[in-house]
């Protein structure tokens, strides 16, 4: 396989879907979105990052997905379908939820009744019945798995009738025809995510801005993927991991990090030259400029962690699959780039591996000032080939970050960005990142807005209070592109400059 081309050189924001401003509790593919657009495009900005866009569940992380293919329902935009005629005023109004922070329980009990009466509304278009035959290899389950889910009062596929959790070929048909109704209302509430998204993503483009989307290398227990697949995964016969996915100790946990997503059965995606994977990578491609792979470093070695452990102590380093299945990604992304997220101590398989293949790698800059001018995250040791950010979804925000840090790791920190008051901490970064041979510098908008830790999107390894930040409309501001703008020209990162 050849070699990836690097990325144009340019910046961007980091800004979840559900992030954006909206009247309805949670951001969506309309108006916001695109006006989100004309502000990167005035702010001479080249890229737009969000998160993973999949249908969430417990816990409310994107990076926890019914579906690794399917959108996620909360993002539909119901102005975009009463303009349809498929919403009324009257249900628009009662749609509403003001909210400071995404309120997803909320959500969870009011927006599908909304997306109901309009499913209830729409006819079936050629557009539609085309949709459902192009995507049936993972919309058929995935609709189905949803139908079943409501059914058996949303638990866990493991906790179903044994003859529909180990898919039985006379109960999927029983039910694919006794509840073929929720099933239709599933794949409707596909087809409008998709519809906007194409939308967007083409106003995105032609306004000169690449949308940099995330997957999680693995997927959730409680998914689809898993329930339709389960030959590709490590399961018992009760369809329970007998190994799950995690990271050892690190910058982020002392005991590491216990994900619980099953682990694949790279062995036997092999005999098919990793089709699962292929199918994956090409539906990303359709969706996205540039897709960023959370957690590469498992695709050269991965942490196996026994399903009975209560930390990610108990775990060990298992060997990947490497160049075959990169070179299967490579197969089919076409013109869409791969950016791979490779935090953490890198084995040199991991470097090679990434080398090999030409994606470019990240550099963090909040991780850059606590162990003195060696720190590989510091913009003097950076090559052109990768991403540096401020900081990620996971991290504090920039402000919060100046505020906790003390001692001689604050004084290199300001010596080195030549600052005297810690206020100034957020743009130093950004002048820095901006200022570096990284091909693509991205911040989160909380750190452009140099908001504090209340703003934070998420810490790891806890449950509640994440991936609820909002922005605001009037936060958007001309004096702000302006600023962003001058930036982007003062260290030659305009769009389509090389």
């Amino acid at each position: 396989m050849a070699v990836q081309e690097r990325l144009m050189r340019g910046a961007g924001i980091l800004l979840p879907i559900g992030s954006l401003p909206s009247e309805y509790g949670v951001g969506s593919l309309g108006a916001e979105a695109f006006r989100f657009v004309d502000f990167l495009s005035e702010a001479g900005q080249s890229y737009w990052q969000i998160l993973p866009v999949g249908p969430t569940g417990y816990g409310d992380s994107p990076y926890q997905s019914f579906s690794a293919f399917a959108g996620n329902p909360y993002f539909i935009d119901l102005e975009l379908l009463a303009e349809q005629g498929l919403l009324t005023e009257e249900e628009l109004a009662d749609a509403k939820l003001p909210a400071e922070v995404i309120p997803y329980e909320r959500l969870y009990y009011t927006r599908f009744t909304v997306l109901r009466r309009a499913a209830e509304r729409f006819v079936d278009t050629p557009e539609f019945l085309a949709f459902c035959r192009r995507e049936a290899a993972w919309l058929d389950d995935y609709a189905l798995y949803m139908s079943l889910k409501g059914q058996h009062g949303e638990r866990e596929w493991m906790l179903w009738d044994k003859p529909l959790r180990q898919r039985e070929t006379q109960a999927i048909a029983q039910s694919r025809k006794e509840f073929a109704a929720d099933v239709r209302f599933w794949q409707c509430c596909q087809y409008w995510f998709f519809c906007q998204w194409a939308a967007l993503k083409a106003y995105a483009n032609e306004c000169g801005i690449q949308l940099i989307g995330d997957i999680p290398i693995y997927v959730a227990q409680d998914s689809a993927d898993v329930w339709a697949h389960p030959e590709l995964f490590e399961l018992n016969d009760d369809g329970y991991p007998t190994r799950v996915a995690g990271v050892p100790p690190d910058y982020f946990s002392e005991d590491g990090q216990l994900w619980g997503n099953p682990l694949y059965r790279y062995d036997r995606m092999a005999e098919d030259g990793y089709a699962w994977w292929r199918a994956r990578m090409t539906a990303c491609a359709r969706l996205y400029n540039v897709v960023r792979i959370d957690h590469f470093i498992g695709m050269a070695r991965y942490f196996a962690i026994p399903a009975s452990c209560k930390t990610a102590k108990g775990g060990t380093w298992q060997k990947g699959p490497g160049k075959a299945l990169t070179d299967a990604l490579d197969s089919v992304r076409g013109e869409t780039r791969i950016l791979a997220e490779d935090l953490g101590v890198l084995h040199p398989s991991v470097r090679r591996l990434r080398s090999r293949a030409g994606y470019p790698g990240m550099k963090v800059l909040l991780f850059a000032f606590e162990s003195g001018p060696d720190n590989e995250y510091l913009p003097h040791h950076y090559e052109k080939n990768c991403v540096v950010y401020g900081g990620t979804h996971d991290n504090e925000t920039a402000v919060g970050f100046g505020r906790r840090l003390r001692g001689e790791p604050r004084r290199f920190l300001m010596d080195y960005l030549h600052i005297r008051r810690m206020s100034d901490l957020p743009r130093a970064l950004l002048r820095a990142a901006y200022a570096s041979v990284a091909d693509v510098a991205i911040f989160q908008m909380q750190d452009i807005l140099a908001l504090d830790d209340s703003a934070r999107m998420n810490t790891p390894s806890t449950l509640g209070g994440n991936w609820q930040w909002r922005l605001l409309s009037e936060q958007l501001t001309e004096p702000l592109s302006a600023e962003l703008r001058q930036l982007v020209r003062l260290y030659g990162r305009e769009r389509n400059r090389k």
